[in-house]
């Protein structure tokens, strides 16, 4: 499993924007093969930053959403909304407790 994380800082006027295109496309992503799992999440201090948190089943199947038509119609919507760039990290659980 791979959980993907990218925390995106949007100016002021962009986030109705971003919120928009999260919501027109969101079922699409969570229906993508290999996607188990698809949330966003707002910072608890500045209403202008979010985090989406997906989990995929395998590197390849995000390899392959990112490399999609989807993706990159979603990105190229998304990306000009930002007020810096974006931070993305892929992960594997480690230790569970």
């Amino acid at each position: 499993m791979i959980i993907r994380i990218v925390r995106m800082h949007f100016t002021e006027a962009g986030v109705a924007d971003f919120l928009e295109i999260f919501n027109q496309n969101k079922d699409a992503i969570r229906n993508f093969p290999g996607c188990h799992h698809l949330e966003l999440l707002k910072d608890a201090t500045n209403s202008h930053i979010f985090t989406t948190l997906s989990y995929w089943q395998e590197p390849a199947d995000l390899e392959r959403y990112r490399t999609s038509d989807l993706f990159g119609n979603v990105w190229r919507r998304v990306k000009p909304l930002f007020s810096s760039r974006a931070e993305a990290f892929s992960l594997e659980k480690f230790i569970t407790v």
